[in-house]
Formats: C-alpha cells, structure tokens, sequence
C-alpha cells in the first residue's frame, strides 16, 4: 500500500525545504498513527483524504493536525464503537466485577 501525500492541495501536509512539517510531538505521532492504519489495512488512503478535506472545509481555525486526527477518527468511525462499549457496560449488572 501506498500513502499519497499530495504535495500541493487541501490534504497536503505542512512542510519546510520539503520536509514534513511538525509543531509540536502529538503532530507526528497522530500523521504516524494514520500512515501505520492505513498500511495495516485498517482504511482506504483515499478516504481518509475526503474526510481531511471535509475537516479543512468546516467552518473555524483549527491547526492543520487537529483536522487531521479528526479525520482519522471520522475514518476509523471511533463514535460508534465507544457508544457500542458504553450500551455493553451500561447493561452490566452492578458490582459484577468487584467480589465481595
């Protein structure tokens, strides 16, 4: 698989002399996280990059990375499994893991 980071556009990440472009840790951790995801098979490059480009599009300032976990979350659909975990737990009978 391979990872197409546009040099020019919407999704292109910031970069000096041609390198990357990071300001802070969370930055690159957060672009390693979604390259490492999408080569483990976990989503299609290209859709990530629709849901970048609908991140950047919304409305307000935001740092570029703050659109671009974002959008690794909007790919990953993290809301739908927190919310299945929460409606499991939820349902769990209390004091079930805690002997008396």
């Amino acid at each position: 698989m391979s990872v197409d980071l546009a040099v020019d556009g919407p999704t292109a990440p910031p970069r000096s002399n041609g390198e990357l472009l990071f300001a802070a840790p969370w930055e690159s951790r957060a672009f390693g996280m979604a390259v490492a995801l999408h080569e483990a098979g976990a989503f299609a490059w290209p859709r990530f990059q629709q849901a970048l480009v609908a991140r950047i599009a919304a409305p307000g300032e935001r740092p570029y990375y703050e659109d671009w976990l974002g959008a690794l979350e909007d790919v990953l659909d993290l809301g739908a499994e927190v919310a299945a975990r929460a409606e499991t737990l939820t349902h769990r009978p209390t004091g079930h893991d805690h002997p008396h």
